[in-house]
């Protein structure tokens, strides 16, 4: 038995929800992508039980954003068992290390089984090592194994329900992914938690939100007009400053997200017709900073899972470079700051080239689609071969320009402290965009019935 099978095997152990027998209606769909933010957000909320503190140490905005985690909660460990095994098998399968076709139904039902089944094996180990590395109590030695191990229990407990609520929105029964949903609303939590929180922070005694802040220093008569506007930032606190560049950036992103570049082509069914194929601008969307994200997220997540045992000040000094910098990081820690922004930007550019090769972007596969299509390009041979080195020309210099656009576009984010962080903003907007096309899609079809025939449904 390969080990595709071994974990198709395991994803058969928890239940699967069944593919609706016909297309569910939108209104139906809506309800239930609602039931699920609201399971999710019930999962976020409930502490675990057998806990002292929600860990040693918060998580990072990044990790909380990114993996949708939330410390000492059932959601724990967020989607990142999720993410994490369909990362590790798109990357064996594109790079030809499991030989899996994906576009045979059994082989994309396989492996659908088997990046639950991985999920499922990491949620196991994700969750041990949270009650293993003892960041739930003051003195772990003294707390006893049953309630390590139903800590254990719950957490695992959890990543499962939230691997079905995904499986079950991607089936069909909701909007989008479970993903992409749970990533959102940890985005949209912080956004108004930075705006609207009105507790001090226990470590300063400060209070956190922007605006309770504001109308609690107006009422004392000390507003220091500098420090609500950039000062804040040092201490990792809201800032006008970063009100205003997330505002700036969702404007920005929102632009780039419907921007597209045309190609001409003909349809020679239609008689030679000339028409344009648009390519978005934004090719590889904000796959680059997702998977960078989840990489870096994954590393500092099991650096403080062993900090009992290498030590934290050796997990301090690794973690300064896997930060995102903000601009008080640049001026004290310049070296550490400058690091991040180059491993961001070259992991950036080669997981948006790693992408459009495992997921058929490439000119290759694009050039079969246009001959399956009946299109082509004027003055080129219908060649998979010639119209691929066409594309080419296209593809590659948007796939470069995308991933560098959205690394820039992430770092200014949390170097000005954007609320939700940089790379919140842009998956979040990223996410509402695709939301939106949805909503438009189906929309469309409902007002004109007769288009599913020429679409196929």
């Amino acid at each position: 038995m390969g080990i595709i099978e071994l974990l198709a095997k395991i994803g058969q152990i928890i239940p699967s929800a069944p593919r609706p027998v016909k297309k569910v209606s939108l209104g139906k769909r809506l309800v239930f992508t609602v039931l699920v933010a609201i399971a999710y957000i019930m999962l976020a909320s409930t502490k675990l039980y057998g806990i002292q503190t929600a860990g040693r140490g918060t998580l990072s905005p990044i990790i909380s954003i990114i993996l949708a985690m939330q410390s000492g909660t059932f959601a724990q460990l967020g989607i990142g068992p999720v993410v994490t095994s369909g990362m590790i098998l798109q990357i064996l399968v594109g790079a030809k290390i499991l030989d899996m076709d994906l576009n045979d139904p059994e082989g994309r039902k396989n492996f659908t089984l088997a990046s639950k089944g991985l999920g499922i094996v990491l949620a196991i180990v994700e969750a041990t090592g949270f009650a293993v590395s003892g960041i739930y109590w003051y003195i772990p030695q003294s707390v006893p194994i049953w309630i390590k191990i139903a800590v254990v229990l719950q957490l695992i407990w959890g990543g499962i329900i939230i691997i079905m609520l995904d499986e079950a929105v991607q089936k069909g029964w909701g909007m989008g992914s479970g993903v992409s949903l749970f990533i959102l609303i940890g985005v949209a939590w912080r956004f108004f938690s930075e705006l609207l929180t009105p507790y001090p922070v226990q470590s300063s005694g400060e209070i956190y939100g922007l605006i309770p802040y504001i109308i609690t220093m107006v009422k004392n008569g000390v507003l220091n007009f500098w420090y609500i506007f950039i000062g804040r930032l040092a201490g990792g606190y809201p800032t006008i400053v970063g009100l205003i560049t997330s505002l700036i950036l969702i404007i920005i992103l929102s632009y780039l997200n419907a921007a597209k570049i045309n190609i001409p082509i003909v349809i020679s069914r239609y008689g030679g017709m000339k028409t344009r194929v648009p390519l978005q601008l934004l090719y590889v969307t904000n796959i680059p900073v997702l998977l960078t994200g989840i990489l870096i997220s994954d590393i500092i997540l099991f650096l403080n899972l062993l900090q009992n045992y290498i030590g934290t000040s050796t997990i301090s000094t690794v973690q300064a470079y896997l930060t995102p910098p903000t601009l008080y990081h640049f001026m004290y820690m310049p070296w550490a700051s400058i690091t991040y922004t180059v491993i961001f930007f070259i992991l950036c550019v080669l997981f948006g080239l790693l992408w459009v090769e495992i997921a058929g972007l490439n000119p290759e596969a694009q050039a079969e689609n246009l001959i399956n299509a009946g299109l082509d390009i004027p003055g080129m041979r219908r060649n998979p071969r010639v119209l691929a080195s066409y594309l080419s020309r296209y593809i590659y210099p948007l796939t470069v320009f995308s991933s560098i656009v959205v690394a820039v576009i992430s770092l200014v984010g949390d170097i000005f402290g954007c609320y939700g962080t940089g790379t919140g903003i842009l998956l979040a907007v990223g996410i509402l965009f695709n939301y939106y096309q949805m909503l438009l899609y189906e929309r469309t079809i409902e007002m004109y019935p007769v288009l599913k025939r020429f679409i196929g449904e």
